[in-house]
């Protein structure tokens, strides 16, 4: 929808503001200098916040980090709302307007799609249901966590001197004015993590849009079974009896290989494709949603390190932005009672109170993605404006009204259309009401879709209101494993690996709230909403989840690997990443207790920054085999000749590889791949026929460009792509292997795609670095940019260029990729920018906390010239990491800056 001339002429004064905000920031101009700093929080002396029962000291360090220490719990969270407000408020506000639906309120009519998406699935409703379900303690927490953001917001009224957005923001909205923090704005805040780590939503959308031009086996080939016995599991496979896991030894030996099987189906491509353009559109502040980005965690028992006592390392991997997705703080009470019980430290989310990963005083635990399949798609057979077909009957929906407002423009109401199980039809809102359905899917069993058409709803955990809040505190008191596993009963979205550490122990445990599907249904396709028999049956028990508690190995590896074998009783997933990460871990540890006898916190250090490519090791010898005649690529191929397969910055043979694997996956797979999973402007010959319907009709060469969102498109080059790969390879006379060459002509057979792929990347690098092989780098391609998230892109908000060229950082040039343990993530079909990475790193050393290290990408300021807006960035990229003070006496001595809050 086009923007408003009201919006387009305030866009002109943001551009003249930010002109004189960096002349004043960059000569030091008055105006310019006072109107940044302004904004800038209050570190040294006291301020009276109001509802405090006594002081609350507020200690940062060099890097603006906070401890916090207080006599009651609530004093503390109070102050931590306090705290983060001053820091971060601006973020804050914007998370809170994305997961209500309101960002048009903010923005404009630019975002009335995002907000009728995510007003249709009703995040804030499920939170305000969810408030209702948790502890009275917990809720006391929230409260005093609001009454502190609302404290600092009584110093910025309206957002008055509270950020430099929110003076950009005036000149484009003059009547936006910041409400009142509540707690459902703090637990809302789960529904968006929840969405970007919540499995094969994408995956389900991309079989069916594959479905209309390849067959079930092929489909198969393109998501190929888990190689159980090359790249094990996180646990043994224990045994349920009845509703309760009985782990085995716990051990990561392999579990045996399984059987693949294969379920297909065709939907609907426009109204598939359409339900692909909202996903899109939606603001990824977490990182892209689905597979192919994960995390790292591991944990080694007191046996097996220098210190004697465990050793545990987490680095999540989510989407790169400013601020920084994690916030760093300590929340100390000064004496441990029944009033005060939090002495922990760690990373949260602005905005949310607690400590999300990290330690306290007796044990330690992290996270990564479980990567459970926890959200379905449902074919819908709508037969009216509030009807649909369940078992050959009408079925009422529940129907509710929706009126989104927008800044500069007129309301809008949506009706949101429920089936009875609870699953929204996102199919039905867009700025415009739609048709829904074009073609039925295949099958006997499918109802006609009449002029009505098929519509598509989302059955998903977290729209399910769940405790997890609940089990964010109890993770911050926990004591031992008993009451952390108790901690993990209530973490029910997003479902994560958790890891865990005290002074003799190590354990696994996963939770979450995973369904148990009904009738032939895997998870992996749309499935039939018409007939009852495929609903879900419930979730399954927490008691029948694995874990696992002092394995026989002496160490845990979680790095989005299959957590157990297919022997398991319950499907938590079909699409879990493929374990290249972890098995690297796994054989570098397993290298270092073979070769050193003990592991040490540099060690854990050091193989977080291991970004080798394992999948180069079987490709670069195939590479080499290939008889080059021009002298100009094969100047390019001896690259890789002695290359040690690390994807250095510097390393040419790197970037040359690298580029390679690009080609490769786009000759073999992109140029076969519908329009609808390529990149935008990702143009390619492709063979078209005359007559789709008949396979020997005559064809011809087209040239196809790509629709998707290049974020998203395929083949992305990931984890699943370097075992579809390495499955294929053993078949050089594959169909995969056929593919159009620069001339227009079918080739086919492995080693032809090869020489072709190395042809293709000598004249990509050459045009995109030099001819001159000696310059070229792997981080002059593979590079990052940390942009500003909240404003949005230079198309979708008041941001211009210049707006981002004032608030973003970077580009750096990173090494690591995609499936390396240094994951700086890349999609191949979209090009070399880093788009994922590891947002934090930490090692925890539970024999003196006060050795610990942690590292975050950016820093703990949200305003953009504040000296630690992102002065971590750099120590970060070396692979560095800070000391991580815990205890009084270190706190103390790391202090630069202290702030008492004392009651108002």
């Amino acid at each position: 929808m086009p923007r408003s001339k009201k919006f387009r002429r305030a866009r002109l004064i943001v551009i003249v503001l930010v002109v004189l905000l960096v002349a004043g920031v960059g000569y030091g101009g008055y105006r310019g200098v006072s109107a940044v700093r302004a904004s800038y929080p209050t570190v040294d002396g006291s301020v009276k916040v109001a509802g405090l029962s006594a002081p609350v000291d507020v200690k940062r360090d060099a890097n603006g980090i906070p401890q916090l220490y207080a006599d009651t719990s609530e004093d503390l969270f109070r102050a931590q709302g306090y705290v983060q407000a001053q820091d971060r408020f601006w973020e804050m506000d914007v998370r809170r307007h994305i997961t209500a639906g309101r960002l048009s309120e903010m923005f404009g009519d630019s975002q009335v799609d995002t907000d009728t998406f995510i007003r249709t699935m009703g995040w804030r409703r499920v939170a305000e249901q969810e408030i209702k379900k948790l502890s009275p303690e917990t809720n006391k927490y929230l409260q005093a966590y609001a009454d502190g953001v609302n404290a600092w917001l009584g110093e910025h009224p309206g957002g008055e001197k509270a950020s430099l957005e929110y003076t950009l923001l005036g000149a484009v909205n003059s009547s936006y004015k910041p409400e009142q923090w509540t707690p459902v704005d703090s637990v809302a805040w789960l529904k968006a993590m929840a969405w970007n780590l919540s499995g094969n939503l994408q995956e389900e959308i991309d079989r069916s849009l594959l479905a209309q031009d390849f067959s079930p086996e092929k489909i198969a080939e393109l998501y190929p079974e888990y190689p159980y016995s090359r790249n094990g599991t996180i646990l043994k496979t224990g045994t349920v009896v009845g509703d309760t896991y009985r782990p085995a030894d716990g051990s990561t030996q392999a579990a045996a290989p399984g059987t693949a099987t294969a379920q297909g189906a065709a939907t609907t491509k426009a109204l598939l494709q359409g339900l692909t353009d909202r996903i899109d559109a939606m603001p990824q502040l977490l990182g892209r949603p689905g597979q192919g980005i994960g995390s790292n965690s591991w944990v080694v028992a007191g046996t097996h390190t220098t210190t004697g006592k465990p050793l545990l390392a987490n680095d999540p991997h989510l989407g790169p932005g400013l601020p920084s997705v994690w916030y760093q703080m300590g929340l100390h009470c000064r004496t441990a009672s029944p009033a005060c019980q939090f002495d922990v430290s760690g990373f949260t989310f602005a905005g949310m109170p607690g400590v999300m990963i990290g330690h306290n005083k007796d044990i330690a635990w992290g996270f990564t993605n479980l990567g459970a399949d926890v959200t379905d798609l449902y074919l819908e057979k709508v037969t009216g404006p509030d009807t649909y077909q369940v078992d050959g009957k009408d079925v009422k929906f529940d129907l509710r009204k929706e009126t989104i407002k927008v800044a500069g423009g007129e309301d809008r109401t949506i009706t949101v259309r429920t089936t009875q199980t609870g699953a929204p039809l996102i199919s039905d809102q867009s700025t415009e009401q739609q048709n829904v359905g074009k073609y039925a899917p295949n099958g006997s069993a499918a109802p006609d879709r009449g002029t009505g058409g098929y519509g598509v709803a989302l059955q998903w955990t977290a729209l399910n209101p769940g405790k997890t809040m609940d089990a964010v505190f109890e993770l911050d008191k926990a004591k031992n494993w008993d009451e952390f596993r108790g901690a993990a009963k209530d973490f029910a979205v997003p479902a994560q690996n958790l890891i865990y550490a005290d002074a003799k122990h190590i354990g696994y445990q996963a939770p979450g709230d995973i369904p148990i599907r009904g009738k032939g249904d895997d998870g992996t396709l749309p499935a039939p909403g018409w007939d009852s028999a495929y609903q879900w049956k419930g979730s399954i028990p927490f008691t029948a989840l694995p874990y696992g508690l002092d394995p026989s190995a002496g160490y845990i590896v979680t790095a989005n690997q299959a957590v157990v074998d297919q022997s398991y009783k319950y499907n938590l997933t079909k699409d879990w990443e493929y374990g290249t990460r972890a098995k690297e871990i796994t054989d570098q540890i397993e290298g270092l207790l073979k070769n050193n006898g003990k592991i040490s916190p540099d060690d854990m250090q050091t193989l977080q920054l291991d970004n080798t490519s394992i999948m180069a090791k079987t490709l670069v010898p195939l590479l080499l085999k290939q008889q080059i005649d021009d002298p100009y690529v094969r100047e390019a191929q001896d690259l890789l000749k002695d290359w040690n397969y690390h994807q250095d910055a510097d390393s040419a043979a790197a970037a040359y590889y690298n580029g390679v694997w690009r080609q490769l996956l786009s000759l073999a797979f992109g140029q076969k791949f519908p329009a609808d999973l390529r990149a935008k402007g990702n143009c390619l010959l492709v063979r078209q026929q005359d007559d789709p319907t008949k396979p020997d009709s005559s064809s011809k060469i087209v040239t196809e460009c790509g629709t998707r969102d290049p974020g998203k498109a395929q083949p992305d080059g990931g984890d699943r792509w370097t075992e579809v790969v390495r499955q294929q390879l053993d078949k050089p006379d594959s169909s995969w292997w056929t593919y159009i060459d620069s001339q227009h002509k079918e080739q086919k057979g492995l080693d032809n795609l090869l020489k072709e792929a190395m042809k293709n990347a000598r004249q990509d690098l050459t045009s995109l670095l030099s001819k001159d092989v000696s310059t070229w780098s792997w981080g002059r391609l593979h590079k990052l940019e940390l942009r500003e998230q909240t404003l949005g892109t230079d198309d979708s908000s008041i941001a211009s260029g210049l707006v981002h060229k004032l608030l973003n950082r970077g580009p750096y040039r990173l090494s690591g990729g995609s499936a390396a343990v240094d994951a700086a993530g890349w999609n191949a079909a979209a090009g070399y920018q880093v788009d994922w990475i590891p947002s934090m790193r930490m090692v925890v050393d539970l024999s003196d906390f006060d050795s610990s290290r942690w590292i975050n990408v950016g820093g703990a300021s949200g305003h953009a010239f504040h000296d630690n807006y992102n002065d971590q960035t750099d120590l970060w990229l070396k692979g560095k990491l800070l000391t991580w003070a815990y205890s009084p006496d270190a706190v103390e001595k790391a202090t630069k800056h202290k702030l008492v809050l004392t009651n108002g």
